[in-house]
């Protein structure tokens, strides 16, 4: 029997590496397409606005581990400045330059000590350029790039859970629409059955062949069927909104025929394995183990404040009342050591190594919460195999059932009773074989996402 794999080969996955431009081209189907759960999964992943918002989210992560490493670089820096200001003479003031103050305490060459108050002013002219380099500061600047780098692996990850939930939610709607589509079959079937039996009943019973009450139960049967047809239909409606809501191309989605049937097929591999590959692959896991790399850089980054940060700089400036302007120049490093900051740094330390425990701890707890959901994935398609098994077992009696009160009837030996009792027996195992399969092609959906197996071929 044909598999459904969900390990789908995601052409979307490009768009992290293409910009925020593909984020926003949303692709609808072409009318009367036959769609695929393939191609419905990649309509998922490339319009939901969730998965969009996800992949947005890490690329601005990208972006900051670029601003982290900047600080590698050389900072350049320049700035001009025209200031129109009076020349009144301060004597020997002293003060704290608030930032504002445009002039330099003391008292002008060969004038007065006493301060003047002329309003008249000149020209100051400022122009300049100066360089500064990092060159070395015990882990602040490379401990910055290695956590902003860690959380970008921590973002990507999140946008491929993201993924993996919008991958079983596609998965699930697309399995309902063809259970639900299937169930009309079940249903019409059933309705033009009764239709044809109704009819030889009313030609019997005007021949005076059969009593008038098997007319009405025929009726009764028909009337039934019509409103089981009625309810899968709305139930099939139902599930093709929700699918197209899913793929993000309501609400002008046009008409389209689901292309796959369900099915089986045996359970392969063991509980073990499955967590083992739950552990490797899915992206909860990859995100706290990120953060938890994060959180060691963080670490880094304040033990680094108990050494010096060691910096190179170069500058040029040119400053005057008047043109030419005087020129200078100056060159050096720059060493700056906190000496003492109220413990500052021991508290920012601690506070960091109780934050990486937390992610540690919390990393073990979601590996206990992954086994439950394999185990319990694994358990439940198990039992939805033997669902599909006895469900069969089940059909393929009542289908015995069916024939044999039909030729009982025909031949006069069974009555309308016998026969219609056989007919709803049948529908309803039909129907619930139909739930069976949907059952199991759920349950293996939820084992691929318990494992991740449903996104292995995303790009990382």
């Amino acid at each position: 029997m044909k598999h459904y794999s969900l390990s789908i080969a995601i052409v979307f996955a490009a768009s992290i590496v293409a910009g925020p431009q593909r984020a926003t081209a949303f692709e609808s189907l072409r009318p009367g397409e036959k769609l695929t759960l393939e191609r419905a999964i990649e309509l998922t992943l490339g319009n939901h606005p969730r998965a969009i918002e996800m992949r947005s989210a890490t690329l601005a992560a990208n972006e900051r581990v670029g601003e982290a490493r900047s600080a590698l670089l050389p900072q350049v820096y320049s700035a001009g400045e025209y200031l129109r200001s009076s020349d009144n003479p301060i004597g020997n003031t002293t003060y704290l330059n608030p930032g504002f103050v445009p002039r330099i305490t003391g008292t002008l060459h060969g004038g007065s000590a006493n301060a003047a108050q002329s309003f008249s002013g000149t020209d100051n002219f400022l122009t300049g350029v100066a360089v500064q380099q990092f060159l070395f500061d015990f882990g602040r600047v490379r401990g910055l790039i290695d956590e902003r780098d860690a959380q970008a692996q921590a973002a990507a990850a999140e946008s491929r859970l993201m993924d993996l939930d919008l991958v079983f939610e596609a998965t699930q709607c697309y399995f309902a629409l063809l259970a639900a589509g299937q169930k009309v079959k079940v249903f019409q079937k059933a309705a033009d059955q009764r239709a044809e039996q109704l009819h030889a009943a009313q030609v019997k019973a005007s021949a005076a062949l059969t009593p008038e009450i098997d007319v009405l139960t025929a009726k009764a049967s028909l009337a039934r069927a019509q409103t089981s047809l009625l309810q899968a239909s709305n139930d099939s409606a139902t599930a093709r909104v929700a699918l197209d809501n899913t793929m993000a191309i309501s609400p002008n989605a046009p008409y389209y025929d689901v292309a796959d049937v369900l099915t089986y097929k045996p359970i392969t591999g063991n509980v073990q394995g499955y967590f083992a590959s739950a552990i490797r692959e899915r992206p909860d896991v990859t995100t706290i183990e990120a953060n938890v790399r994060a959180a060691g850089a963080q670490i880094a980054q304040v033990r680094s404040d108990f050494y010096p940060t060691v910096a190179a700089t170069a500058g040029y400036s040119a400053m005057g009342t008047g043109l030419p302007a005087a020129n200078n120049y100056n060159a050096g490093i720059v060493v700056t050591w906190p000496i003492f900051n109220g413990f500052l740094t021991e508290h920012q330390l601690e506070e960091a190594k109780a934050k990486r425990n937390v992610v540690r701890y919390a990393l073990q707890d979601l590996e206990l919460r992954v086994w439950l959901e394999v185990k319990s994935s694994y358990l439940e398609l198990e039992n939805a195999l033997q669902q599909i098994h006895q469900a069969e077992e089940t059909l393929a009696a009542s289908s015995g059932q069916l024939e044999l009160a039909d030729k009982r009837y025909n031949a006069g030996l069974g009555n309308i009773i016998e026969l219609t009792d056989a007919e709803r027996f049948y529908i309803q195992d039909d129907a619930t074989y139909v739930d069976a399969l949907y059952a199991y092609s759920v349950a293996k959906a939820k084992l691929d996402r318990a494992t991740g197996a449903s996104i292995t071929t995303i790009a990382r």
